[in-house]
């Protein structure tokens, strides 16, 4: 992929969008071909460090037992959650849980709690939490720090649609820096498939409100 391809699509996506009242994130899609997804092999569940970050604030939240370490970390993460809570969630919270947070993490005694009240709703999406141990506040600041500009890739929930769809930055960001996350989600994508850009139909790149715009990658002739 090309650097210049990728800037002269973002290019036509900002001025082919209308003004929002709000920043619209900048989002990527890859479409696949060639590629059974219904096997398990083939499906994608990666996690990509991008250069220039998301530009957005991190939501976090934790699962804890332990109520004088749960004190400690909630200056730290957008959310608590204790143990004897989780059981009472409904599925309309576990689902805002999983739409609206980032960053997950979780007490080492909670984390079979978190797989058997919400690891139906979270794996799909890649978010099941990293394991903390009680007091380690260095582990915590770490992961929320270290998830900054980190991208999950998946496609192993729904109906195993032959593409990916991911957030690469918001309109605020600079076109060369988000065209360095561009064309780092599409490297670790491309380093994924057997044939690699041969099994890549189009790359395409949207602001969240705009039209599509293609990138400028050759398509294979039938």
């Amino acid at each position: 992929m090309k650097k210049e391809e990728v800037l002269d699509a973002l290019s036509k996506a900002r001025d082919q969008s209308k003004k929002r009242k709000f920043q619209q994130s900048v989002d990527l899609t890859i479409n696949f071909k060639g590629i059974d997804f219904k096997k398990a092999e083939n499906r994608f569940d990666l996690e990509v460090k991008m250069p220039y970050g998301l530009a957005k604030k991190l939501n976090s939240i934790a699962f804890i037992k332990d109520k004088e370490f749960a004190e400690k970390v909630k200056p730290l993460v957008s959310k608590v959650i204790m143990d004897s809570d989780i059981s009472k969630l409904s599925k309309k919270e576990i689902q805002e849980i999983a739409e609206t947070f980032d960053v997950f993490m979780a007490e080492g005694p909670v984390m079979l709690l978190v797989g058997k009240f919400l690891g139906q709703t979270l794996a799909p999406r890649g978010k099941m939490p990293k394991p903390i141990t009680n007091q380690d506040l260095k582990t915590v600041n770490a992961l929320i720090q270290g998830s900054a500009g980190v991208t999950k890739i998946t496609n192993k929930k729904g109906k195993f649609m032959p593409l990916i769809h991911v957030s690469v930055g918001k309109e605020v960001m600079q076109d060369i820096d988000l065209a360095e996350n561009i064309i780092s989600v599409y490297n670790a994508v491309e380093a994924k498939l057997t044939a690699r850009s041969q099994n890549i139909k189009s790359v395409i790149v949207k602001l969240s409100m705009g039209p599509p715009i293609k990138i400028g990658v050759k398509e294979a002739k039938k």
